[in-house]
């Protein structure tokens, strides 16, 4: 019996139960890597929301290996056909497996960078809401400010109204008291006509009808030839007798006129437009002041209210004849007077 046992024909060894066990089990460590793989996509892809393209180069890798697994295990039942093809991609496999894990560990370490992009990003975030916070608050200071400066304009424009209604109340005021004013000048200035058409007529009567001593329009003129010697600024004596009954009738015209009538008799000086032959006088100007002083100063010797005077000279630029001849210049030397206004 010992000897029929040893002899009995020894069987083959079978690898192919283990080689397909040993195949199996790569396969469930490549699908558990895979699954590992996806976990740490999902997981990097949600905490770098998609900043690292590391992690996209990951992504797509992976997806190409699901799909190799997608396909290997549809055609498991047809394993043993695939046998070889499995064994030659095996190493290329591992090699592969041994890159990605390196590439793991490469994005392992740059999720540090990640974390410290998004750290910064969240400090950068933080700035801008503080920053944000600020210009709110300075938004509200703002609007606070701009709130009272409506409620001072507004009060500013019901004074501003106010104002301008007592202005319009005001300038009603005013043009009613400038329409009286005019109402009341108007009034002075014919009394004034009046007195001084009387003036007049009762100059005439004093003076006489003479041909060197006549009105024109509202002036009483004399020649200068009256009153004056050529080229003097002194009254001979003939020029003394007349200005003494313009005198008189000068007092006897402040008498009547009313105090509040702003009357005044101006004498002014005229002379023809010959350049003056004196070292007494600068120019014709010169000379028409002088005679026109000479007249106030006698007629205030002789009682007439100094304020009620004023003398004026216009020399050679008022004349009343334009010509050459000697009786144009004759017409132009004159001394006028006229009642008029202050």
């Amino acid at each position: 019996m010992p000897l029929a046992r040893a002899r009995r024909p020894q069987r083959p060894v079978d690898y192919w139960p283990g080689f397909v066990d040993a195949l199996t089990t790569m396969l469930l460590v490549i699908t558990f890597l895979l699954s590992v793989f996806m976990l740490a996509q999902f997981f990097l892809a949600r905490e770098v929301s998609g900043k690292d393209t590391v992690l996209t180069k990951l992504n797509k890798q992976i997806a190409e290996l699901t799909a190799q697994l997608a396909l290997s295990q549809m055609n498991k039942s047809d394993a043993d056909n695939q046998i070889n093809v499995l064994s030659a991609t095996l190493d290329s496999e591992r090699k592969k497996s041994a890159a990605l894990q390196g590439e793991i560990a490469a994005a392992s370490a740059g999720n540090g960078s990640a974390d410290a992009r998004v750290t910064a990003a969240e400090q950068a975030l933080k700035a801008e809401k503080d920053v944000s916070a600020q210009a709110l608050a300075q938004v509200e200071i703002l609007n606070q400010q701009i709130g009272a400066l409506r409620r001072q304009l507004a009060a500013i424009e019901d004074a501003l109204a106010a104002s301008e209604s007592r202005d319009k109340e005001s300038q009603a005021k005013i043009a009613d008291l400038g329409s009286r004013l005019n109402i009341a000048l108007a009034q002075k200035v014919q009394e004034l006509a009046r007195y001084r058409s009387d003036f007049f007529g009762r100059l005439r009567q004093i003076l006489g009808d003479r041909p060197d001593i006549r009105t024109v329009g509202d002036r009483f003129v004399f020649q200068s030839e009256v009153l004056f010697d050529s080229g003097k600024a002194e009254l001979n004596p003939e020029g003394r007798t007349d200005l003494d009954k313009l005198a008189d009738a000068v007092v006897e015209l402040n008498k009547e006129i009313p105090p509040e009538i702003p009357w005044v008799l101006r004498v002014d000086g005229h002379t023809d437009r010959r350049p003056i032959q004196s070292t007494e006088f600068h120019s014709n100007w010169d000379l028409s002041a002088s005679r026109a002083i000479a007249v106030v100063e006698y007629l205030v010797s002789k009682g007439v209210p100094a304020d009620r005077l004023v003398a004026a000279g216009f020399g050679e630029f008022q004349p009343i004849d334009p010509g050459d001849s000697d009786d144009a210049y004759a017409k132009n030397r004159r001394i006028e007077l006229k009642l008029t206004e202050k």
